[in-house]
């Protein structure tokens, strides 16, 4: 692996960023534009490329999002090769004057061209300006708003301003506790940096199957962004967090209202083509040597997202 200072790529041994007290710490994201009718990116169809890879829950959002707006058409994607070498992720075909060399595309070259001074990683996912030639956002969270926004079938809103303040009140501890808690508990370096942890993600898992018995979706019977952004944890929970990152009280098929929403988000049409459970546990057991050495890819469990919901 490796990083970039001042736009060269720096070849080191990956590095698991950690606080003081032995905690997970998330790096910050750098590129944070927007897309705007009155900006220097203007949301037109053909105009712009996501950059993502499967095994990512961060850039799962985007590629969901992607398919229900109906962009596939219109915002073009390629995707990460599933193992990150010295180069960082890297893709087997580029876009237009970013191409491969020697079958081989690193994302690090995507962030130099946007910005030859940058220091930090070159993460997924990134939403690119194929004529600005630029980074427009490497931040999952506004890339999927400025998707739904901006571009699209009008008629699909994920992010209704009626319920935005409930949207992002929810997103903030889902965020905290459950899609960065897992990580938090599994990639922790102390018992007391585990636990606390691991407490508020069950404590958060509790919370939402809570306000599942009472509506359909984390807010109200609307499928929204809050839903996508849970999903992508939910979906690599039993396969991959439960074990891998020791976050074992319960699986999510364990939960009386989380297991069928689950299997109901699964199903929504453009959601479970984007889901490759095999591959997530080759990306996450296969590539942590502090948290599995040898590299055994565990063969269970058998997971059925087909099943009846009940939900409708």
């Amino acid at each position: 692996m490796g990083t970039l200072i001042n736009g060269q790529w720096i070849t080191a041994e990956e590095q698991t960023r950690i606080g003081p007290g032995g905690d997970f710490v998330r790096g910050r994201t750098a590129f944070r534009s927007t897309l705007s009718a009155d900006g220097p990116h203007p949301p037109q169809a053909g105009r712009y490329h996501l950059f993502v890879a499967h095994n990512c829950p961060w850039a799962h959002r985007t590629i969901i999002v992607r398919n229900l707006k109906g962009l596939r058409a219109d915002v073009s994607m390629t995707v990460a090769h599933l193992r990150r070498n010295d180069q960082g992720w890297w893709f087997p075909e580029g876009v237009d004057g970013l191409q491969p060399v020697d079958g081989m595309l690193p994302l690090h070259r995507v962030y130099a061209r946007a910005d030859d001074t940058y220091t930090g990683s070159a993460t997924v996912p990134v939403l690119w300006d194929r004529a600005a030639q630029t980074i427009v956002s490497n931040e999952s969270a506004e890339i999927i708003v400025m998707l739904n926004a901006q571009m699209g079938d009008p008629g699909i809103d994920l992010y209704p301003e009626v319920l935005r303040a409930e949207i992002e009140a929810v997103n903030a501890w889902v965020y905290t506790d459950i899609n960065n808690g897992v990580y938090k508990a599994g990639f922790a370096r102390t018992q007391e940096a585990y636990e606390r942890a691991y407490h508020p993600l069950f404590a958060a898992l509790d919370r939402v199957e809570a306000r599942l018995a009472r509506h359909r979706y984390l807010v109200g019977d609307t499928l929204t962004l809050a839903d996508i952004r849970l999903f992508t944890t939910l979906i690599r929970f039993d396969a991959v967090y439960y074990s891998h990152f020791k976050c074992n009280r319960q699986r999510i098929a364990d939960f009386a209202n989380l297991a069928p929403y689950l299997r109901d988000l699964y199903q929504t049409p453009g959601v479970g083509e984007t889901v490759d459970i095999d591959l997530y546990k080759r990306g996450y057991y296969g590539r942590s040597p502090g948290l599995n050495p040898r590299g055994i890819i565990p063969l269970g469990p058998h997971l059925d997202f087909e099943a009846p919901h009940g939900r409708g």
